[in-house]
């Protein structure tokens, strides 16, 4: 018997839409909430974006909150919700009448979470954006990539998953605590861009230590020094060294016979002939050589994967972080794991993806709407 995971009994109606919202509620219906994503059919065949990997664990219906019926249908969802998630622009949702404060005018102890580029208030709440530019903004983008070169866009969304999804589900679980204190639901406001900043503890305090913030491709734990740098192996892979510690840099010297650098980690005089040295010698054997030749060594030294080797590196196959679920085929996919680990209350994956709208006549027959009205609906664009 699958244990109930730790929101089991939380009901979710999800109106957002692409990455940022989906993760979050994607988190949620891994710990066992009851995560309903509504989403308009119109807007899916104008765009067809639609991920279907985030929408795991979710039940997903169709329905137009621009009608009239669709609200009604909406606000009787809303009777048993406990949480209410949306991405739209600042304002869109009080058009369509289904703000906060419409809300809980049905439901007062709701909890509503708007996620964002740049929050409810403030002159750029109307801007739009994605996550290059919540990451510009923040100065989180100009430190990543080579020195003297353009600022690098990263491979995976920082700013969509960690900003929006990841703080709105944060967000969503304090204030599910606070409810729990007090009765009392409330609003949460999610900025993408605020949460980047959020990220920059370690620059600011880079900042109060030399008296600038750190430069692109060369700070402390960007490049400038050999003990936090990668380097490129005899088969073109890369190696990453992190040997912060100065145990673990005399430890990497002295294994690569470079011992004559253990304690010139931070000198600034000798870093560019370290890395030099570091590159010649990583250069002499394959990815795979060092990873064996160091695999034993209490070292901070790992082989760089491509994300298709990751999926069959053991370490994640046993932390069941690449596990298989029946998608919305039927048939088993690949899928991530659920990376927050409880031991009484573990979340888990039911179904690795769904299809579009695939639950709407499901929903509206536990609403309580007879096939004809749910046939109808259909038939007139409202589901």
């Amino acid at each position: 018997m699958i244990p109930k995971g730790a929101l089991s009994g939380v009901t979710v109606l999800d109106l957002s839409r692409l990455l940022p919202g989906p993760y979050c509620s994607m988190i949620l219906a891994d710990h066992g909430a009851r995560v309903i994503a509504i989403e308009d059919r119109k807007q899916y065949a104008a765009d067809g974006l639609f991920l279907p990997n985030v929408c795991r664990n979710k039940e997903h219906m169709t329905l137009d909150l621009k009608s009239v019926t669709g609200k009604e249908i909406f606000f009787k969802m809303v009777e048993t919700a406990d949480v209410i998630l949306e991405g739209f622009r600042p304002g869109v949702v009080d058009r369509l009448g289904v703000g906060y404060e419409a809300v809980r005018q049905v439901k007062s102890d709701i909890i509503y979470c708007s996620v964002t580029g740049y929050g409810q208030t403030g002159a750029f709440r109307d801007r739009v954006g994605h996550d290059i530019n919540y990451l510009g903004y923040a100065g989180v983008l100009n430190m990543i990539g080579e020195a003297d070169r353009p600022p690098s866009i990263p491979g995976v969304q920082i700013a969509d998953m960690a900003g929006g999804g990841m703080n709105a589900a944060i967000g969503i679980l304090l204030a599910l605590v606070s409810r729990g204190k007090t009765g009392q639901g409330q609003v949460v406001d999610i900025s993408m861009t605020d949460s980047m900043v959020g990220l920059l503890p370690v620059a600011m305090y880079w900042k109060s230590l030399m008296g600038q913030t750190p430069a692109r491709g060369d700070n402390m734990l960007s490049h400038r020094y050999a003990c936090y740098n990668t380097y490129e192996t005899a088969d073109g892979r890369h190696m990453a060294v992190g040997a912060v510690e100065g145990k673990f840099w005399k430890a990497i010297c002295e294994r690569l016979e470079l011992a004559r650098y253990a304690s010139a980690q931070y000198d600034d005089a000798k870093r560019k002939e370290i890395i030099k040295a570091f590159r010649e010698t990583f250069r002499k054997k394959t990815m795979a050589q060092w990873e064996t030749e160091l695999a034993d060594l209490d070292l901070c030294v790992s082989g760089i994967r491509t994300a298709d080797e990751a999926a069959d590196f053991p370490l994640f196959r046993e932390r069941e972080m690449f596990i298989e679920a029946p998608g919305a085929s039927g048939k088993d996919e690949t899928t991530i794991g659920v990376p927050v680990k409880l031991s009484r209350t573990p979340g888990s994956v039911q179904n690795a993806s769904v299809q579009f709208g695939q639950d709407t006549e499901k929903i509206l027959t536990e609403l309580g709407y007879k096939a004809e009205e749910i046939a109808c609906f259909a038939e007139n664009g409202i589901t």
